[in-house]
């Protein structure tokens, strides 16, 4: 846009003394006058057409031939040296916004216009030469200016482009790491709660039915084993507590996932919040689960939908179960089937005693599922102990 006022002040500063070059009254400048006043409503008009290249060169063409009209040499021949300016602002301009071959178009127009100008006025055949002479360098600069221009802004759109995947590659390395550790951390946690914990539980078990059975002098021995075996319990439970510590696990956990799927999608997401989301306290598998649902669902939208917005909404109402909602809108009536990625949305949320519904309205596409907020098993494990 500051381009344009740059070009709009060039203009105004050279048409006051084109018009005063002539030396006419008022009334004698009528016409002309009337050209210049044309002339600038173009030039505001041309902003609105920028974008199409074909009606920016018809109003550039149209132009350079009023300028040629409204500067033409008097009756008696007086050539006016301003034409030479305006033609070569409207060249340059030609040049500057639009392609190569459609800026030469422009050049020549005003060529042509300059020449029969020329031709017209009583100019003498040296002055004539030296015209020729500037409208060659003029054009050759131009030239040259646009053939760089377009090898600069070539060399800067490859070189945004490959900052951008630098930034996403980078972005996404992050975000692979960081859910690989996470499923690690969660897988390690499940295996020694499962497999080790369990086992150290039935051996407590039978040490203690072994105690019951054995003889005096045996008890003091398996009463030391069951101690062992008990501290062995505690052991096993703190290092799982320690690796769910460590999870991304909750709401803000949820939102950074998302923010960096943003990024990388290019969709506008708005977020709502309601009734305790943020404080509700989610496994970090939990908070995994409700990711990939998201995940998948702004997936899709990518996939099989052309608009590059979505609304999602977090709730937990009561603090007894989490739920999640993903809206779209819609701008066809596309029959909907449901594939893998949404069963597989389904299953993950069932283990947690939840449910996945997708449906359609007139004008949006709704994922809509929840699940259930539950400890994560210590207490089971503490009243199988006792």
């Amino acid at each position: 846009m500051r381009a344009y006022w740059v070009w709009l002040l060039l203009h105004i500063i050279v048409w006051p003394f084109a018009m005063v070059y002539f030396n006419q009254h008022i009334e004698q400048l009528t016409v002309r006058l009337f050209g210049v006043a044309l002339y600038f409503v173009i030039f505001f008009i041309m902003p609105l057409v920028e974008r199409k290249s074909n009606v920016v060169v018809v109003l550039m063409s149209v132009h350079a031939a009023i300028a040629t009209l409204t500067l033409f040499p008097e009756a008696n021949g007086a050539f006016n040296p301003y034409l030479i300016l305006v033609l070569s602002l409207l060249i340059g301009s030609g040049f500057y916004h639009l392609s190569l071959k459609l800026g030469m178009i422009i050049g020549v127009i005003g060529v042509v216009g300059l020449v029969v100008a020329v031709l017209y006025s009583n100019l003498l055949p040296l002055s004539q030469f030296f015209i020729a002479i500037y409208m060659s360098f003029l054009f050759a600069a131009l030239v040259l200016y646009k053939k760089t221009k377009d090898r600069t802004e070539d060399i800067d759109a490859r070189y945004d482009a490959l900052l951008s995947e630098y930034r996403k590659l980078k972005r996404q390395l992050v975000s692979e790491e960081e859910i690989a550790r996470q499923e690690e951390r969660i897988l390690i946690g499940h295996e020694i709660h499962d497999s080790v914990g369990h086992k150290l539980t039935a051996l407590i078990m039978q040490l203690e039915g072994f105690r019951l059975k054995a003889s005096e002098q045996e008890r003091e021995q398996v009463k030391s084993l069951k101690e062992l075996a008990n501290s062995s319990l505690e052991e096993t439970r703190n290092a799982v507590k320690s690796l769910k510590s460590r999870e991304t696990g909750g709401l803000p956990g949820i939102l950074r996932l998302i923010r960096k799927l943003e990024m990388e999608s290019f969709i506008r997401i708005h977020f709502s919040v309601k009734h305790g989301a943020f404080t509700v306290l989610l496994t970090g598998e939990q908070s995994f689960v409700i990711y990939r649902s998201v995940q998948e669902a702004l997936t899709n939208i990518m996939k099989h939908s052309n608009a590059r917005e979505a609304a999602v909404m977090f709730e937990a109402p009561g603090g007894t179960i989490f739920r999640f909602e993903i809206s779209n809108p819609i701008a066809d009536n596309r029959k909907y089937q449901e594939g893998f990625g949404i069963s597989s949305m389904r299953e993950r949320l069932e283990k947690f005693g939840g449910n996945l519904e997708v449906f359609k309205t007139e004008e949006q596409f709704i994922v809509r599922g929840f699940l259930k907020i539950a400890d994560t098993g210590d207490k089971d494990d503490t009243d199988t102990t006792g």
